[in-house]
């Protein structure tokens, strides 16, 4: 009988550890993060650890206080892996890890029907500048111009599969720095691992568009299931 009873504490103490209680909910991933961005609506896309191409993304919006779970998908991520985004280098071919804003969407489909965000069409002339040397530097153009060089930059309307829609990721974004990175989005798969982006199917990226309200303030946390770079840090 005491073998038993000092078997159910021990049980009980592990599950404890684990935060896994008995008859508790599971806490919301959400929950868990130093830092949601500061509104209702988070995507948290998840790797096992920085060698993977592929976890998954998910979305949540904060319900009465507590954070509920509106959809996943499977995710895959650069060809390098993932990378502390603070200390990323550009042409790596790897996902930056952290938390970001997601400044507007674009596509060379038309937006999903109820779309909120800026939603930008792609044509000929756009495109995504990603030479170091030009003024635009990670910046949507239309046309190319002058000092960008399309040997440098990204021809949006060139992947019509990857980019039919996407949200940009507010990577090195508001104050670009030379030699990070450039064109980091949420975008539909294509055939394998990306580039550095973050892409699921293209039901869920439609889903996740008409999801996103700007007036919640969206955020896209990008880390993996521990480590240093654990998604929890961000």
């Amino acid at each position: 009988m005491r073998t038993r009873v000092v078997l159910a504490l021990v049980s009980a103490s592990c599950l404890a550890l684990l935060g896994a209680a008995p008859g508790a909910e599971p806490v919301p991933l959400p929950a868990t993060m130093a830092d949601t961005g500061g509104g209702r609506q988070l995507i948290v896309a998840q790797a096992p650890d920085t060698g993977a191409t592929t976890g998954t993304v998910g979305w949540w919006e904060l319900r009465d206080g507590q954070w509920v779970q509106a959809g996943s998908a499977p995710a895959r991520f650069g060809a390098g892996g993932l990378v502390e985004g603070a200390t990323r280098r550009q042409g790596t071919n790897t996902t930056p890890t952290g938390l970001y804003d997601l400044p507007f969407g674009f596509g060379t489909k038309a937006a999903p029907a109820g779309t909120r965000v800026e939603y930008r069409a792609v044509r000929e002339s756009s495109w995504w500048c990603q030479d170091n040397d030009s003024a635009s530097y990670n910046r949507w153009v239309d046309p190319l111009p002058a000092d960008c060089r399309a040997a440098e930059s990204e021809h949006l309307v060139d992947y019509g599969a990857q980019y039919a829609h996407a949200l940009v990721v507010g990577f090195n974004y508001d104050r670009p720095v030379r030699g990070r990175g450039a064109g980091i989005f949420l975008h539909v798969d294509g055939k394998g691992a990306t580039a550095g982006c973050v892409s699921v199917p293209e039901d869920a990226m439609r889903r996740i568009l008409a999801w996103t309200d700007p007036a919640a303030k969206p955020h896209l946390a990008i880390g993996t299931a521990g480590g240093d770079t654990a998604v929890t840090r961000y």
